[in-house]
């Protein structure tokens, strides 16, 4: 007997990131989702079985490909500078595209669901110890300043991770001409790259000429 497409669970892994955000771990439901993708309830039990393993999939599905593309940029090309600088785009880019799902599962897992809960306990090491190791490089090799290398972390992790997640929480809450200027200024790839040259301007040796905006891409 051949086995169903897998096309069939895609369409499922797809459905679920749509309707996740707006519903949360508590909220969705096997039926929705089945709806959504048009596909029947039977096949959504043969592919995942329980609507717990169907959310974990499709968290590490979004993971994942972040975490392929990230670990590509990581590679140094001729600093380790530049490699920080292509992870962090990389990282920055992936919460612009998908901010409600992060912003979601953050916020599951601070309530207590043991499936966000769970994913955040397993892969925040994972993308974290890239780029903390991308830090230590570049200071080794005398391209960023020595501070404490969790110190530069954060200063990072401040600069392109919290003004997405933060100005879009309050975008969101916002009515359409307030929120016009933290789209603009923050949610936007341009913004993105402008911070991420304001943060590595600021790890900069002591001294050092200033870097060029944008690095090299």
């Amino acid at each position: 007997m051949p086995r169903p497409s897998r096309h069939l669970d895609r369409a499922l892994l797809a459905a679920g990131r749509e309707l996740y955000p707006a519903l949360g771990c508590a909220g969705l439901t096997i039926r929705q989702v089945a709806e959504a993708a048009e596909v029947n309830i039977g096949m959504f039990h043969y592919h995942f079985r329980t609507r717990e393993a169907f959310l974990r999939a499709m968290m590490q599905g979004a993971y994942e490909e972040m975490f392929s593309s990230l670990t590509l940029a990581a590679r140094p090309d001729v600093t380790f500078r530049n490699a920080l600088r292509a992870a962090l785009r990389v990282l920055g880019g992936f919460l612009l595209d998908n901010r409600p799902l992060v912003a979601r599962i953050l916020a599951d897992a601070l309530s207590g669901e043991a499936v966000a809960r769970d994913f955040l306990r397993d892969n925040l090491p994972r993308h974290v110890r890239v780029i903390l190791g991308l830090v230590q490089a570049a200071q080794a090799a005398g391209e960023l300043r020595s501070v404490a290398p969790v110190q530069a972390l954060g200063f990072c992790a401040g600069a392109v991770a919290l003004p997405i997640l933060g100005g879009g929480l309050a975008a969101d809450e916002l009515d359409a001409a307030a929120a016009r200027p933290l789209r603009e200024n923050l949610l936007t790839p341009e913004a993105l790259e402008e911070r991420i040259d304001l943060a590595l301007a600021a790890l900069a040796p002591v001294g050092a000429p200033a870097p060029s905006p944008g690095g090299i891409r």
